[in-house]
């Protein structure tokens, strides 16, 4: 095996576990138990309660949050262990992450496997991203350790997103080391270049009003689909723009809903123009085959973000699609790498 299919299966170890980690963090927000650790322990906290003098503590901690004194202030230490175990498990997780980032980095560069100075800066890139996204995760639990027992709905996003960004770079320094051919597409096929851009844009976009419906419960208005209700705009929303303005788009839960079910419209609609694009050049491959599963993964995405918002966002179903998202976004992100004309830097 060559170092760099090493340096690249370590990388897509990398992938796999920020996956892991988007899907633990939604179950923990899923089950309310983001709130339930109040003290951010990077080295100390990594062992967990280990007997009844330890939980206690822990649970008195818990009690001085704005979630136990103003929704919780029933439970029992047991009830408080049922939500603990989510949020430690999603730390432990990225603590774990971190282990398998510098370890087998510090093997690799002390046995100088690593010879190109652009990994190596990439690299280095992934380590800052990495510290980056736990401080963002602390930052966007404390926003709701203060009055509200709610976490920010913004910071939740940023939170979200710069995971993704962060599994989408990793994959894309491990394709490159996989893949590093030049000149995957011809003149004639730049279109899905763009196509490929424009879907990626339209599908951020829309994870980030995902993470917005998330963090102000929207999708627990207005239960049905296509309409809101009997209208196809919620009454609501004109008073609201009348109070706020524009801000009604990504404050009111009702306003963010409305504008994220009509973003997944323009998601499938714009990989139905590269499908469509694809037949209309006969396009074969590898390429074509990456086409045929975005719209697979599109519908799928789509039908299961109407059952979510149909059946009050059971956790099961919250969870796929927060998966359905992260599939998508990886998808459009390997076929916009196999539709890049040159071996240029990130994202050329």
């Amino acid at each position: 095996m060559t170092d760099r299919k090493k340096v690249a299966i370590w990388l897509l170890t990398g992938v796999f576990l920020v996956i892991t980690m988007v899907v633990i963090g939604g179950i923990t927000r899923l089950t309310h138990s983001g709130l339930s650790m109040v003290n951010w322990k990077p080295i100390s906290g990594t062992l967990p309660p280990l007997n009844e003098t330890q939980w206690m503590a822990e649970f008195e901690n818990y009690k001085t949050s704005p979630e136990y004194k103003i929704k919780n202030y029933h439970f029992t230490v047991d009830e408080f262990k049922s939500i603990f175990w989510w949020e430690y498990i999603h730390r432990l997780l990225g603590r774990i992450i971190g282990f398998v980032f510098l370890i087998p980095f510090l093997y690799f560069l002390f046995t100088n496997k690593i010879k190109d100075k652009r990994l190596m800066k990439n690299l280095i890139v992934i380590f800052f991203l990495g510290g980056l996204q736990g401080f963002i995760g602390w930052f966007m639990v404390k926003s709701g350790l203060v009055n509200d027992p709610n976490v920010s709905h913004f910071r939740l996003a940023i939170h979200f997103i710069t995971a993704l960004f962060l599994c989408c770079y990793i994959l894309w320094i491990a394709l490159k080391l996989l893949y590093p051919e030049k000149d995957f597409v011809g003149e004639k096929l730049k279109s899905f270049k763009k196509w490929t851009n424009i879907s990626i844009i339209i599908t951020v976009i829309q994870i980030i009003y995902g993470a917005f419906v998330a963090g102000l419960k929207a999708g627990l208005i207005y239960g049905t689909f296509p309409k809101m209700g009997d209208s196809w705009i919620a009454s609501e929303i004109p008073s609201r723009l009348n109070q706020i303005g524009v801000l009604t788009f990504v404050e009111d839960p009702i306003s963010v809903q409305f504008v994220h079910r009509w973003i997944a419209v323009l998601v499938v609609l714009s990989v139905g123009v590269l499908i469509w694009k694809a037949k209309k050049v006969s396009l074969k491959g590898r390429q074509f085959r990456l086409v045929t599963w975005l719209g697979i993964i599109v519908v799928f995405q789509f039908v299961l973000g109407v059952l979510t918002l149909l059946m009050h966002v059971p956790v099961t179903l919250g969870v796929l699609h927060q998966l359905g998202a992260v599939a998508l976004l990886i998808t459009l992100v390997i076929t916009r790498y196999f539709f890049r004309s040159e071996n240029k830097p990130f994202l050329t």
